[in-house]
C-alpha cells in the first residue's frame, strides 16, 4: 500500500511529494521530474537498464519515460519534486537536457538536485526555492547528451505517437514514419522504451486525458480527443493507468501520477 503526501512549496509551477511504498510499479512518466530516495534500496529498469538505489540516489525523469520496478528491500520512502515544463523547454534552448536517469548517492554531479530537494524538505523560503530550482534546471542543461538509448527509428516511432496520439495509428503508419520495418521496429520499440508501441500509445492517450481534465475539460468529452473507442473504453484504462475513474480524478484533482 502506498502512502502519499504533497508537500507545500511557495514557487508557482513546482510541485513536491514524498511516498513510501512496497509495491513494485511500472509506469510512464507525465513530467520533468527529480526524484531522491529516503529509505530503503531499490532497483528498477530504465532507458534500457537496470539501475540500483540506496539512500540519496537521485532520479531523473523525463515526460514518456518508463520507469519498471525491479524489486525493493522492504519499503522504499523517496520525494519526488516535478519541474515546470517552461522551465525546461528554456533550458532546451541553450542546452540539451540531461540523458542520465540516476546518481548515485554521492554523485557530485548531482549536487543541484540534492539542494533543491532540501530547499523543498525544509520548507524554504520563494527565493531560495527560486535559486535551487534554478541551479536544478542549469544542471540539467549541463550535463545533457543526446539519448544514447534510444535509436533514430525508435525515437521517429515515439514522435510520431505523440503528434497522433487522438488519431487511430497503425503499426504500418508507425514503421514508415520510423523508417524501420514493423517486425524490427516492434523489437526495437520494446527493448529501447520498455512498452510494445500500442501499450506505450494508451500511457500517451491517458495522460492527454488527465491534462484534459485538470483544464476542466468533462470525462464525458474525452474519449473522442484521445484516440479512444468510447467511454467505456477510456473509463477502463484510465483506472487502471492511474487507479481511479476520470470523474474522480477530475473532481479531486488528484496528485497521482507525479511521483517518480
Amino acid at each position: 500500500m502506498a502512502e502519499s503526501l504533497e508537500l507545500s512549496v511557495s514557487v508557482p509551477g513546482l510541485r513536491a511529494f514524498r511516498e513510501t511504498r512496497s509495491q513494485l510499479v511500472t509506469s510512464v512518466k507525465e513530467f520533468y521530474a527529480v526524484g531522491r530516495l529516503e529509505r530503503g534500496r531499490s532497483s528498477f529498469w530504465g532507458r534500457g537498464k537496470v539501475w540500483r538505489s540506496e539512500p540519496g540516489s537521485i532520479l531523473v525523469k523525463e515526460p514518456g519515460d518508463v520507469h519498471r520496478d525491479i524489486a525493493h528491500d522492504g519499503s522504499i520512502t523517496f520525494t519526488a519534486v516535478t519541474l515546470p515544463t517552461a522551465e525546461i523547454e528554456r533550458a532546451r534552448e541553450t542546452g540539451k537536457v540531461i540523458s542520465k536517469p540516476h546518481f548515485e548517492a554521492g554523485d557530485e554531479r548531482s549536487a543541484p538536485f540534492h539542494r533543491l530537494h532540501d530547499a523543498v524538505i525544509s520548507g524554504a523560503d520563494r527565493l531560495s526555492l527560486e535559486v535551487a530550482l534554478t541551479e536544478a534546471v542549469t544542471a540539467f542543461a549541463r550535463l545533457g547528451d543526446a539519448r544514447p538509448d534510444q535509436t533514430r527509428p525508435v525515437r521517429r516511432a515515439v514522435e510520431f505517437l505523440r503528434e497522433n496520439l487522438a488519431d487511430a495509428v497503425t503499426l504500418d503508419d508507425l514503421a514508415s514514419h520510423a523508417e524501420l520495418d514493423k517486425f524490427h521496429l516492434c523489437r526495437a520499440f520494446r527493448t529501447q522504451i520498455g512498452f510494445p508501441p500500442h501499450a506505450y500509445l494508451t500511457h500517451l492517450r491517458i495522460h492527454r486525458a488527465k491534462a484534459l481534465l485538470r483544464a476542466g475539460i468533462r470525462p464525458s468529452e474525452l474519449a473522442p480527443r484521445v484516440g479512444l473507442y468510447d467511454q467505456s473504453q477510456l473509463t477502463r484504462h484510465f483506472r487502471r493507468i492511474v487507479g481511479v475513474t476520470p470523474a474522480r480524478y477530475g473532481g479531486t484533482r488528484s496528485a497521482r501520477g507525479f511521483a517518480v
